[in-house]
């Protein structure tokens, strides 16, 4: 089975707060995508879901999600880091 955890995670804004969210997987990446995403379903977004459903499914590294996903964050604007937390 394809280790879906991200060797760095990706910080994203949450909710209206301002809050911060820390996602460290790519299931965690996907129940973003589908739950918490604030902008429109655009194709960034549905090739970010898509690239999860990959790496879930074991056929594409987790990376290539992370990538994916970090393109769409930037597209909505809930983007906050992709570094290592200090």
């Amino acid at each position: 089975m394809e280790n879906n955890r991200f060797d760095t995670p990706v910080t994203v804004k949450a909710g209206d707060t301002g809050d911060s969210q820390l996602l460290r997987t790519v299931r965690e990446t996907s129940d973003y995508l589908m739950n918490s995403w604030p902008g429109k379903k655009s194709p960034k977004h549905r090739a970010a879901l898509q690239a999860c459903h990959d790496a879930i499914a074991g056929d594409k590294p987790a990376m290539n999600a992370r990538r994916a996903f970090i393109a769409a964050a930037r597209e909505v604007n809930v983007f906050i880091s992709d570094k290592a937390p200090a």
